[in-house]
């Protein structure tokens, strides 16, 4: 009976003190091996690596759910890049849904990802719209801007459904 009471005792406080820990920001560099890869890297809110996750955590990446195993806070996407291109990174846990918007540039074999703020996506094409309302000779430079806007996040793997998905996502997190 004592070594009953003892093992419940010993499941219960190995229960109580056990950490779930939830990924809530994450880094994006370029793969150590440089194998044309990214490596996500878990991050606390100051963009400082938390070392101490491990597991496998699902991300959508660019519209392919991926299920990653993060090993010392930092996991490996399989998915090799084969030349410069937008990457959307999406993870959805407890705590909502934590997105990153990526340009990964890709010289000489080295990637360089840079996080594009989603407001941009916002601001360029509605100033672009307002110009053209202002001055009625702007309309087809208006036009054709944004026709170009379009055509390189496009040609570059940001389609349009991707563009509302980052646009509506970061509209829901100012909310």
């Amino acid at each position: 009976m004592k070594n009953l009471l003892a093992a419940l005792l010993l499941f219960i406080s190995g229960t109580c003190f056990a950490q779930h820990t939830d990924i809530n920001n994450f880094l994006v560099k370029e793969s150590l091996l440089k194998n044309s890869k990214l490596a996500i890297i878990a991050a606390d809110s100051l963009g400082n690596p938390i070392e101490n996750i491990n597991g496998v955590y699902t991300f959508s990446i660019s519209g392919f759910t991926q299920s990653l195993s993060f090993n010392g806070g930092v996991a490996v996407i399989p998915l090799q890049i084969d030349k410069s291109t937008f990457v959307y990174i999406k993870h959805q846990n407890d705590n909502g849904t934590h997105s990153k918007l990526l340009y990964v540039y890709k010289k000489d074999g080295d990637l360089n990802p840079f996080t594009i703020s989603r407001i941009f996506l916002i601001v360029i094409p509605l100033i672009i719209i307002i110009l053209a309302f202002a001055f009625k000779r702007f309309i087809y430079i208006a036009i054709i801007l944004l026709l170009v806007f379009f055509f390189f996040s496009y040609s570059n793997g940001l389609n349009i459904s991707t563009f509302f998905e980052t646009t509506f996502d970061y509209l829901k997190n100012l909310i």
